[in-house]
C-alpha cells in the first residue's frame, strides 16, 4: 500500500509552508479534560473547520480523463496511525468523514479504536491486504481509476491527510504526499510554541493561500477548539 502510494506521491508537484504556532491557551484547555483528546483529534478538527471556510482546501485535482479541479461539499480526513499487523508496526490511514461536524471526542475515540483493533478485524486494512497481493500494473491500474473519480477518492482517501510524530520529538519535514494538502506538526516546545507545517499541491492552492490558512488555523486551535475544550 505504501508503495503505491508513493507511486501516486511522486507524481505531485507539492511544496512546504511552515508556521511556528502558539498553542498555549489550547494546551492549558486540553490539560484540563478528563480524558483528554488525542493531538492527531484537535489538529484534524481544527483543520476541517478552517477547510469549511477555505474551499481550496477541499479542492482535489484530477488529471483523467481531463484536468480540472473539484470541489467538495466537506472535507474527508486521512489520519496516519499506526497499527499491528503480523507482529511489526504498519502505518494505517483512518479515514474520518467530514470531521468538523464531529465532537472531539469523537475524533479521539475513532483514532483510538483503529490503533488498538487487531488489523485483521479492520474491513479496509482486509481490502488493502487483498489488493497488497495482485500484481503491481493490476494495482496501479485500479487506484488510477479509483484516484480520478471523485466521489470515491475523497470518501476511500479523503481529500486531505494528517501525518505527525511530534510526540516522539521529531517533525517530518516535506513527507511525499498524494493529498491536496499534507498537514504535520512537531514537539511541542516547552513555551507552548509548535512548528506547523502544510504539504501542498501546487496545482490547486498557492503559497499566499497557505499562508492564510495556517494563520487561520493557529486562530482555531486557540478559539473554536479551546471552546469545545472548555465546554466538553
Amino acid at each position: 500500500m505504501m508503495t503505491d502510494l508513493m507511486h501516486f506521491a511522486s507524481r505531485v508537484p507539492s511544496v512546504p509552508a511552515e508556521r511556528r504556532m502558539n498553542i498555549s491557551a489550547m494546551v492549558a484547555a486540553r490539560q484540563r479534560c478528563t480524558p483528554r483528546p488525542s493531538w492527531s483529534a484537535i489538529f484534524t478538527k481544527a483543520y476541517a473547520l478552517v477547510a469549511r471556510e477555505v474551499p481550496d482546501l477541499r479542492r482535489i485535482y484530477f488529471g483523467l480523463p481531463w484536468q480540472r479541479c473539484v470541489e467538495f461539499a466537506h472535507s474527508t480526513a486521512s489520519v496516519a496511525v499506526e497499527i499491528r499487523y503480523d507482529g511489526e508496526p504498519a502505518v494505517f490511514p483512518c479515514v474520518i468523514d467530514d470531521p468538523a461536524s464531529l465532537p472531539l471526542a469523537a475524533i479521539s475515540d475513532t483514532i483510538r479504536e483503529v490503533t488498538q483493533a487487531p488489523a485483521e478485524s479492520i474491513a479496509m486494512f482486509n481490502v488493502y491486504a487483498a489488493a497488497a497481493k495482485l500484481p503491481a500494473p493490476v494495482r496501479w491500474v485500479i487506484s488510477t481509476i479509483l484516484f480520478n473519480m471523485p466521489v470515491h477518492r475523497a470518501s476511500r482517501f479523503g481529500t486531505f491527510a494528517l501525518s505527525a510524530i511530534g510526540s516522539h520529538g521529531t517533525e517530518l519535514l516535506h513527507p511525499l504526499s498524494a493529498w491536496p494538502t499534507l498537514l504535520t506538526y512537531g514537539a511541542l516546545a516547552a513555551d507552548g510554541t509548535v512548528a506547523v507545517r502544510i504539504i501542498f499541491d501546487h496545482r490547486v492552492m498557492d503559497g499566499f493561500t497557505v499562508a492564510r490558512v495556517l494563520t487561520r488555523l493557529e486562530e482555531t486551535l486557540n478559539g473554536a477548539i479551546v471552546t469545545e475544550l472548555q465546554n466538553g
